[in-house]
């Protein structure tokens, strides 16, 4: 028989003790000990929703875990996001994007505090929009664009009040001392052809919806609202040659509900980035015309903030509300 002595009970007690020690039970160290869910709040298509099936298909197996893409539309993407930020789920992230920066300063009835109930996890991509003209437009440079906004003359159809076309115009308005008329559409697909007939002066669009037209003649790029040129408009100036807030990106960005642990969301944040540098995946994203974007999860928080008091501004300076 085995003798039990005093260092045997000390033993035991010690291994009892770091049993009941936080972040030790076998639940903790085994995360991820479910399939991750990772919710986009708009309908399925779409770059962003192309862009993070990508990942999803190069993160899980590094993660020994099958990840899910859930699309829940509805109320401009308030709909997805409340879904993450009202869980418990320790297991659920948020594709957020540029309405995430918007809708706080347009809405004072949201359900959540996106910088308290989420996690920054990382950057995902992010795509220019482009200032297009008819092709026959009499405006042919910035100064034109200048000139004749500040004269009145000018009108620039956006895809809905509040969207980020819509405050891109009004920046223009607000810091150049303009005066285009902003003129919402029900999307990109109606506004277009009104621009390719001259309807209306400009198009503020993304830069791949309008790309096809610019390229087959029917429309002519004035301008895109990227930090450098883009290589598929050789000789398109950039925005920001009037000033450097004129850098304007739609973009996609991995949050993380409350209750992923922090390790975690580091963890993940490395494998996103890891990702991005692959250069398949740079080619893949091409195809849906975004471009990938790095960020750490503090680098990610400091463009959120930075962004929505940026939008924050144009919406009491230009005194925009929600129709």
């Amino acid at each position: 028989m085995t003798r039990i002595t005093r260092r045997h009970i000390a033993a035991a007690c010690a291994l009892a003790g770091l049993a009941l020690l936080p972040g030790l039970s076998a639940a903790q160290t085994a995360w991820p000990s479910k399939p991750l869910t990772m919710v986009v709040p708009f309908a399925p298509g779409g770059a962003g929703n192309g862009s993070l099936r990508i990942l999803s298909e190069i993160i899980g197996p590094q993660l020994n875990q099958t990840i899910l893409v859930d699309n829940r539309p509805g109320a401009g993407g308030i709909t997805g996001t409340a879904t993450v930020t009202g869980s418990n789920d320790d297991h659920l992230f948020l594709m957020g994007s540029t309405s995430m920066t918007i809708l706080p300063a347009l809405r004072k009835d949201l359900p959540y505090d996106t910088q308290r109930d989420l996690k920054p996890v990382g950057m995902i991509s992010s795509q220019p929009m482009v200032l297009a003209v008819a092709a026959n437009s009499p405006l042919r440079t910035l100064d034109d664009l200048v000139t004749q906004g500040r004269a009145g003359n000018l009108s620039a159809g956006n895809s809905g009040v509040g969207t980020l076309s819509h405050l891109a115009t009004e920046l223009i308005n607000h810091k150049l001392q303009t005066r285009i008329t902003a003129v919402p559409y029900k999307g990109d697909s109606v506004l277009l052809p009104d621009v390719a007939s001259g309807t209306i002066s400009i198009g503020m669009v993304n830069l791949p919806v309008a790309l096809p037209l610019i390229q087959a003649g029917r429309l002519r790029a004035l301008a895109v609202t990227s930090q450098q040129p883009v290589a598929s408009l050789p000789g398109v100036p950039v925005l920001r040659t009037l000033g450097e807030e004129f850098v304007i990106t739609g973009w996609a960005a991995l949050f993380a509900a409350r209750n992923v642990p922090a390790a975690e969301v580091e963890r993940v944040g490395v494998l996103l980035r890891q990702a991005l540098a692959q250069g398949a995946v740079r080619e893949k994203f091409a195809a849906f015309g975004v471009a990938p974007e790095v960020a750490t999860p503090t680098q990610l928080n400091a463009f959120v903030q930075g962004e929505t008091r940026r939008w924050a501004d144009v919406v009491s300076s230009r005194g925009i509300k929600l129709e």
